[in-house]
């Protein structure tokens, strides 16, 4: 007689896409996040293997669920851009995200962050930064010898993963692309983008008065 034995099929590990916290507490916490993290996808928008978001829960560890953080922003480079539900690490080669962005608000304990530094601390994080809207403060670390180390002098600093360089100004932080270029919001980018079409508009309006008083002295200025 033959006996047959049978194995109990594994549970099927669910990792939730959602903490049940909030994006934001505040509508100057939101702007801040939607601006980096904004103002670094665009500036990785040609490289398809740079990946940004912003409050997406990170999960370092395969079949632990209730390990998990959602950084305000994280990029992690070497991944490629696409639609993630969560951040599972070990379906992404293993790499974490190398810098992350919190932005604090009223609501943040020092308890909350500490525990925060410690996890991206354990888990692979080059670069943690984070800023303070309402006390107009900034801080960041880096790893150095596999610790994460404070950078004493953050005015100035520029991101050795990203090119970007940080400045505090009197109205707050203000992020600064490697051609120069600021990190804008987006009611300041669509600002700039009505300047730049009145200009257009001015200068097209300019040309065609140009060209009509050639015409009028007899002159076709297609044939110039």
């Amino acid at each position: 007689m033959v006996t047959e034995t049978t194995t109990a099929p594994k549970t099927s590990i669910i990792y939730p896409e959602s903490d049940g916290q909030p994006m934001a507490d505040n509508t100057e916490q939101f702007r801040w996040i939607v601006t980096i993290q904004g103002g670094i996808d665009a500036l990785f928008k040609e490289d398809l293997n740079v990946f940004v978001a912003g409050d997406l829960l990170w999960y370092p560890v395969e079949g632990n669920n209730k390990l998990r953080v959602a950084p305000d922003v994280m990029v992690a480079f070497g991944r490629p851009k696409g639609k993630r539900g969560s951040y599972l690490q070990w379906q992404e080669d293993n790499i974490p995200p190398q810098v992350v962005f919190e932005v604090l608000s009223p609501g943040n304990t020092l308890t909350e962050m500490a525990k925060k530094l410690e996890f991206y601390q354990r888990y692979g994080v080059e670069e943690y930064y984070i800023y303070d809207p309402d006390r107009i403060d900034f801080g960041g670390w880096i790893r150095t010898d596999n610790q994460l180390t404070s950078i004493e002098s953050i005015t100035g600093w520029v991101s050795p993963r990203l090119g970007v360089r940080f400045e505090m100004a009197e109205e707050g932080l203000e992020l600064y692309r490697p051609d120069g270029r600021k990190f804008s919001t987006y009611i300041e980018l669509d600002t700039q983008r009505q300047l730049a079409e009145e200009r257009a508009q001015q200068e097209s309006e300019r040309a065609n008065r140009l060209a009509e008083k050639l015409r009028e002295l007899g002159i076709d200025p297609d044939a110039m």
